[in-house]
């Protein structure tokens, strides 16, 4: 038995038992609920109408027990639905976001001060980690949302929504030899450097070392975090050329360095933000994947509410032109 069954039932009662009235009003084929009745029928075992030719008669004593029924539970059903609205409406909750220092860093401030002034209520906790300190988090079952770049292959307990696109940038001394070039840096020039960059993912090939390697090169890298902060600090001490997510170029960073672009250098990256396949996403959450990724319009955000798999949201986005962030010097550039 199929709750669309009994709401055909309900249907063709309330249209006088008119068959062809009932599919108007459900917007679908008089054949459709003539089927539908018949299984129901067949079902249960019983006759719910007397028959006049091809036409319904009455209601048998036996229909009008299972019709009495079925208004109470199609009633039920509406007191569901209603409550899973008053549910997903509610402005009151939590938000645990896990993702890595340059989104918490350089990204998210803005976004949660907005979504703070929608949300006063809401409370919100921030974790920060790599990207495989944020899958056992996922797996563990403690947070709402991942934000993270790549590394797909760690979440596939998640659906993912592209957010941004984003390149590097090469953070060094004012005085630095690279400042002083009259054409494009190229990975040649970089790799007479010694080099301090981010933490290398334990699984697969990092993107950096890859791009090097595709022109027979080696790069030097001395030094790693996963903290642009700390990359900034040693790219001070003079220890080797920073290369860092374009997000993380800070304006107060011109005091003493200087920013080279790295578009093209490197494959560029996607950040997404990602939940959990059997999430029931609220309002508030839905509004703050809308504030981070402001690209994806009310329809699609709406329609994130009932992806069940990976290839619903592929598909949702197919098309879509993610923004490309950059960072003090060129904020977000139009999609690309």
């Amino acid at each position: 038995m199929k709750l669309q069954q009994l709401k055909y039932l309900l249907a063709i009662v309330d249209n006088g038992l008119n068959i062809t009235a009932a599919a108007e009003r459900l917007y679908t084929s008089q054949p459709g609920v003539s089927k539908q009745l018949k299984l129901l029928e067949e079902e249960l075992g019983l006759q719910l109408f007397a028959r006049k030719g091809k036409s319904l008669g009455s209601v048998t004593a036996a229909g009008q027990q299972v019709i009495d029924r079925a208004r109470l539970i199609m009633q039920e059903v509406e007191n569901i639905s209603s409550l899973a609205s008053d549910y997903y409406h509610e402005e009151e909750g939590s938000l645990s976001i896990a993702t890595t220092h340059t989104q918490a860093r350089y990204v998210l401030p803005d976004v949660i001060r907005e979504f703070r002034k929608q949300y006063p209520k809401v409370s919100l906790n921030l974790h920060q980690g790599t990207s495989e300190q944020i899958a056992d988090m996922v797996a563990a079952n403690e947070i709402d949302f991942a934000i993270a770049t790549g590394s797909r292959e760690l979440f596939s307990d998640l659906l993912l929504v592209p957010s941004y696109h984003w390149d590097r940038k090469i953070l060094v001394p004012k005085d630095h030899g690279l400042t002083r070039l009259d054409r494009k840096l190229t990975l040649h020039d970089l790799a007479k450097f010694p080099l301090v960059t981010y933490v290398f993912s334990f699984g697969g090939q990092s993107s950096l070392k890859l791009a090097f390697a595709e022109q027979g090169l080696e790069p030097d890298v001395v030094f790693t975090a996963r903290d642009a902060d700390v990359i900034k600090t040693y790219v001070r001490m003079g220890l080797g050329v920073g290369i860092v997510a374009s997000m993380a170029e800070d304006c107060d960073d011109k005091k003493d360095l200087a920013a080279i672009e790295a578009e093209g250098l490197f494959p560029r990256s996607t950040t997404w933000i990602g939940f959990r396949k059997d999430s029931v996403l609220r309002r508030y959450m839905l509004d703050f994947v809308g504030l981070f990724a402001p690209h994806i319009t009310a329809q699609q955000l709406e329609q994130l509410r009932h992806a069940r798999s990976q290839e619903d949201i592929d598909k949702l986005f197919a098309d879509a032109q993610l923004p490309v962030r950059g960072g003090c010097s060129d904020d977000i550039t139009e999609a690309a």
